[in-house]
């Protein structure tokens, strides 16, 4: 490192506080040392609760922190900084437009060959070549990371052209900032973000081809490290989040899968890496195949262009002052930090010489961790110098930098870190913006001062001061078709509903497992249980291994030595209840770009709760475990209720909620037939009426029906009146015929009348009612009751049917599985029902 001391942001060489940091200052000062390690405490909080920290049960943690004192800068400095790095994305992108036409620059030796041709960021497929080469924009999007010197010059360590990750970040740091340090905002104004957001939205808007198709931000998915980002962004931009499977290229023009057909896509905002565009043209890519071509002809627009990542190239630094007065004719206002590409013989001396003065990077890998000499032991050293010097033009060095040092709050106080600064611009149309903000990271010694954005990593939010003197600027007025009025479910992405299927599937699993441990629970844990009472144990632990949630070898006998461990087995890290839990918190993470503000909020913050809740359960000899394992399940039934009173309230009727829906209705009624089924079995050859009756109290007491029938029989139990309740009254919310119906309501929204899946519901509802009207006019009504089983599995095969067909129509759009000695899809029935399988076909988890 230089011997230089590093400059203050907050206080100059006088000691004195700098003007436009006084206003917080002063605000700082005011609340103390303990309020802001507490305010931090709370913005950590934040952040795992709902923000970027917010991840699956058992996933990896990302530990983002924004520190409660933000880096400011003032207006003259945010302009000058604006104006020195538009040029930078000129100069960009008017490199990336020579590589990928004429190739001038390399033929000159402007740039080295070895920094392209050998660069893994440049994709030959890209290059038009020649005189085919048509003018068109690379970049639109751009950033670049900055460090202020000792001589008070903001350098820039590195340009990010490919995807300028980080955006939503820098959002999420404002919006909490703003919620739990209020204080410091009140007596300072700032520029504020969205409109930057708003006029990059516009932007992307006006790149559609001849106006034609939506904007979508294609993003991998899920498991990508950075979905959280891509889910924000694409709700700050109003456009949607899709990923490349729900996308197909037809005829030169990519479309998005939906349920009511194709939708045209014209711009594609990319948050995936360009190699991984299109299988037909790039190895192991996971792009809809002809997307490049499509790309090509002018029928979609990609932001920023596939092979942008080449000028991240590290190495390329060196050579840009040149190039900027060969192609722009202007001298480069914003200097990078002094660099030097070491396929030059005398860059390679300069730097072995004082190697512990430069810091190593690959020369065409921006993402790549860079090397601090006086971070390594002597021998690392010396290996290091091994490598560079065997394989030189493989590495860049650029020179030790001293960044600037800005306040951090502590637990014991104020701290002064090196920071650097991440800046953002877009082009709006006509010129480059900069986002009056951006993304600070304070650093330790053992940070990474340039490469890929850190999943652990204390943030500061960046404030511009505004300039009283300047006009309001307005990005450029869109002239856009006026769109028709929808209010239809058919726009939804075919995995977007799969998931929303999938998500009311397993919230209802994890929901009918808890009833049947809140059934067992106090019957086991009675000091001296009844003949009966060990009967319905009995049924019950044939529901639970039924349904996958507990264990061929689980004994609940009371008393025995292993009930507490068969009792919270469940909850354990590999127990089915836990598993169950993963799936959900799995789903809701798919589905977070559709879910609002506060449904996820919630949703997140349960999830948690609950995993943290079985994480904490006692060891099974405690006397209180039990205790423990039955407040879980009142904690997971609470859980389900408020989702689905949430979903009820704040979810628009039609897309994601009918699909969210009919999931929970589906997987309700396969839970009361199952049981149901669990609960009249009879041993072989003989027919039990008291085993009957407990049966038939047992599936009232799981629907929530007890009070309902003695209300209306007055505890008279027979059989008839019974099943009525649980599979024909159509009033009885967790009846089957309810059930029934609500699918029946929810498909008519998809298709027409006389539709195959109609006719299906149709007959189980049929079917239900019969069954119901023959035991009422037997003579033993108990004994008709038992003889149910073989009838409620053809129900129970109905139903099957209409998942597999929902499936295969909507999720895999597949063709109806038909089989030779069955009828067509006119009215016939398949085989197979998939009532047991997640979403087939589709690639996403969330099956049981």
């Amino acid at each position: 490192m230089t011997d230089s001391a590093p400059l203050d942001e907050m206080v100059d060489g006088a000691s004195h506080v700098r003007p436009h940091w006084r206003g917080v200052f002063g605000t700082l000062f005011s609340l103390g040392h303990e309020t802001l390690a507490e305010r931090a405490e709370l913005l950590e909080r934040a952040f795992v609760d709902e923000g970027i920290s917010a991840i699956l049960p058992g996933e990896q943690h990302v530990n983002w922190r924004c520190d409660p004192i933000p880096l400011i800068l003032s207006a003259a400095e945010f302009a000058s900084l604006e104006t020195g790095l538009a040029q930078r994305a000129r100069l960009l992108d008017a490199i990336l437009a020579d590589i990928h036409g004429a190739g001038t620059l390399v033929e000159l030796g402007a740039i080295p060959p070895e920094l392209v041709y050998g660069n893994p960021g440049f994709l030959r497929p890209l290059r038009i070549g020649g005189s085919d080469a048509v003018a068109t924009r690379h970049l639109h999007i751009y950033a670049a990371d900055l460090m202020r010197g000792p001589d008070g010059v903001w350098r820039v360590l590195a340009d990010r052209t490919d995807q300028a990750r980080g955006l939503a970040y820098a959002l999420e740091n404002r919006r909490n900032l703003a919620r739990i340090v209020p204080e410091i905002f009140q007596h300072q104004q700032i520029e504020p973000l969205r409109p930057f957001m708003e006029s990059t939205g516009e932007a992307l808007r006006a790149l559609a081809p001849g106006g034609e198709g939506g904007i979508a931000l294609l993003s991998g998915g899920h498991t990508d490290p950075l979905w959280f980002e891509h889910v924000l962004l694409a709700r700050e931009l109003s456009i949607g989040l899709v990923e490349p499977g729900d996308l197909t290229v037809r005829g030169g023009i990519v479309y998005l899968k939906t349920l009511r057909g194709l939708e045209r896509i014209g711009v594609l905002l990319r948050r995936q890496p360009g190699n991984r565009m299109d299988p037909l043209e790039l190895a192991h890519s996971p792009g809809p195949p002809g997307l490049l071509d499509a790309m090509r002809a002018g029928s979609v627009h990609i932001v920023n262009h596939p092979g942008s990542a080449l000028a991240e190239s590290p190495g390329l630094a060196e050579f840009l002052p040149a190039i900027a007065r060969r192609l722009l004719g202007e001298d480069l206002l914003t200097p990078s930090q002094a660099t030097l590409w070491l396929g030059d013989g005398a860059n390679l001396r300069t730097v072995m010489r004082d190697l512990e003065g430069w810091v190593i990077r690959h020369a065409t890998d921006g993402a790549s961790v860079p090397v601090v000499p006086t971070h390594l032991t002597a021998g690392e050293r010396e290996e290091l110098a091994a490598r560079v010097t065997a394989k030189p033009a493989d590495y860049a060095a650029f020179m030790a930098p001293s960044p600037s040092v800005a306040p951090c709050s502590t637990a014991s106080g104020l701290e002064a870190r090196p920071v650097v600064l991440r800046m953002f611009l877009a082009h709006d149309g006509t010129a480059w913006r900069a986002m009056p903000g951006g993304l600070a990271r304070a650093l330790t010694d053992e940070d990474a001062i340039a490469g890929r954005l850190p999943r652990d990593a204390v943030s500061k939010d960046v404030w511009v001061l505004p300039d009283e003197a300047a006009t309001t600027r307005y990005g450029p007025a869109l002239d856009t078709r006026p769109m028709a009025i929808r209010r239809t479910a058919g726009d939804l992405p075919s995995r977007v509903a799969d998931n929303f299927y999938w998500l009311g599937r397993n919230l209802e699993r994890l929901e009918e497992a808890a009833r049947l441990r809140r059934a067992l629970i106090p019957r086991v844990t009675r000091p001296s249980a009844s003949p009966r009472e060990r009967a319905d144990i009995e049924l019950l632990s044939a529901c639970l291994q039924a349904a996958g949630m507990s264990r061929a070898e689980d004994t609940f006998d009371h008393g025995t030595a292993s009930r507490n461990a068969a009792l919270l087995s469940t909850f354990r890290s590999d127990g089915a209840m836990r598993r169950q839990l993963a799936r959900v918190a799995n789903l809701s993470a798919q589905l977070r770009d559709r879910l609002t503000g506060e449904v996820h909020t919630i949703l997140a913050r349960s999830l948690h709760a609950l995993t943290e809740a079985m994480r904490r359960l006692p060891a099974d000899t405690d006397p209180r475990a039990v205790e423990h394992a039955s407040a879980l399940t009142t904690d997971i039934l609470e859980f389900s209720a408020a989702i689905a009173g949430l979903a009820a309230e704040n979810m628009v009727r039609g897309g994601g909620r009918l699909f969210f829906d009919f999931g929970r209705r589906m997987e309700r009624a396969h839970a009361i037939l199952e049981q149901l089924i669990c609960l009249l079995e009879q041993p072989p050859g003989q027919v039990q009426p008291g085993r009957v009756e407990a049966g038939l109290q047992l599936a009232l007491e799981l629907r929530d029906s007890v009070i309902t029938y003695r209300g209306r029989y007055l505890a008279v139990m027979q059989a008839a009146p019974a099943l009525d309740l649980i599979l024909a009254d159509e009033g009885n919310p967790r009846g089957l015929a309810f059930q029934l119906l609500a699918m029946r309501d929810m498909l008519r929204q998809l298709t027409e009348e006389g539709d195959s899946l109609l006719t299906i519901v149709d007959r189980a509802l049929r079917d239900a009612r019969v069954i119901v009207a023959e035991v009422l006019r037997a003579p033993n009504q108990m004994v008709a009751a038992a003889r149910l089983t073989e009838k409620l599995t053809a129900i129970e095969t109905l139903v099957g049917t209409v998942a597999d067909r929902v499936s295969r129509r909507y999720f895999t759009l597949l063709p109806v599985a038909r089989s030779l000695t069955l009828e067509s899809d006119s009215g016939g029935l398949p085989g197979t029902g998939l009532l047991g399988s997640g979403p087939s076909g589709s690639g996403l988890s969330g099956a049981a």
